[in-house]
């Protein structure tokens, strides 16, 4: 019981750290840059930062197995030129489109899934192979070009807005609706890794496979689901992203491989499985999030911004590493 408690009170100060981390970063670009703290500017945090939390909701699932998945970038792109071909290119029903879009996900998902379970193949190299996989099918279908004409309802999906309001500077705002999805995206696998046994046995595979397995628990079963629900939300993601660009690039979400794991991390998700919460991924998400806008105020140039990213997500995963060598 002692030592249940003690561990509950560590992951406690680590999310609080991390929440204090988000604050200290919103503090110094406030600091900074004057229009950090806008309305219209914490907006598009949200907004820039919505369809990457999404991306690493799904993601977290599959850590919380101590599994990886690298393709999630390349899902996005195939899910959501498939969304648009159907819509555009063989003039069906847009929300058809969607569905096709979403389906995909999902089947590549299971692919991934069964070369992993059944293939025995390591989670780096399965996934990593279908990154490449989606990528090629997507340059394929698109032959390189975007695809543009999407209706206003696919267009409504990443740039519509709900509860809109006027300010005193005549100016309109209102909550983006890819903000909303990642809300209820949020909320909805919060109470799945808490209060069901699904969860449970996520967290349990992660933390011990063998041990789930005596127990009568197929982490089998388990592995699959978490890569068709990380396959899904990349297709969400995908969709969302496709109709706020208004078209769908054959290079859409390139690299966003980096982000969509570093933010489970950042909010404390362990490589090796076990441990994080979905809570933590949404802040983590956010750090990256509000770290790009603060350097975008600031002038940094992109490139520049990579390295600093890439730096941060180093130091994430040494103090990964420290933190689960002490728990060992």
């Amino acid at each position: 019981m002692r030592s249940r408690a003690l561990n509950k009170s560590a992951k406690a100060v680590r999310q609080l750290s991390v929440l204090g981390f988000l604050l200290l970063l919103v503090v110094i670009f406030a600091g900074l840059a004057d229009s950090f703290l806008t309305v219209s500017n914490l907006m598009n945090v949200a907004l820039q930062t919505s369809i990457i939390a999404i991306v690493a909701i799904g993601m977290s699932f599959v850590i919380f197995t101590a599994g990886i998945d690298l393709s999630v970038g390349s899902i996005m792109a195939l899910s959501g030129a498939l969304a648009a071909g159907v819509a555009v290119n063989f003039g069906l029903d847009t929300y058809l489109g969607i569905g096709v879009g979403m389906l995909v996900g999902l089947v590549v998902g299971a692919v991934n899934g069964l070369l992993i379970v059944k293939g025995g193949i390591p989670p780096f190299v399965a996934t990593l192979s279908m990154l490449a996989v989606a990528r090629g099918l997507t340059l394929v279908y698109t032959e390189g070009r975007p695809i543009a004409g999407l209706d206003e309802r696919f267009i409504f999906l990443g740039t519509g807005r709900i509860f809109e309001v006027a300010l005193e500077n005549g100016q309109i705002i209102g909550l983006p609706l890819p903000v909303v999805f990642m809300i209820l995206i949020a909320v909805i696998a919060h109470l799945v890794t808490r209060f069901t046994p699904f969860g449970l046995h996520v967290y349990a595979t992660g933390g011990n496979e063998e041990t789930t397995r005596l127990a009568g628990i197929s982490p089998d079963r388990i592995k699959m689901a978490v890569y068709m629900i990380s396959g899904f939300l990349a297709a969400l993601g995908g969709i969302l992203l496709t109709a706020r660009l208004w078209s769908a690039q054959p290079n859409a979400a390139l690299g966003w491989e980096l982000d969509a794991i570093a933010a489970p991390v950042l909010g404390g998700t362990s490589l090796f499985g076990g441990v994080g919460s979905i809570g933590g991924t949404v802040i983590g998400a956010f750090i990256m999030g509000v770290l790009s806008n603060g350097l975008n105020l600031m002038g940094v140039q992109s490139y520049h911004q990579q390295v600093i990213k890439g730096l941060v997500f180093i130091l994430a995963v040494i103090v990964d590493l420290l933190i689960n060598r002490r728990r060992r």
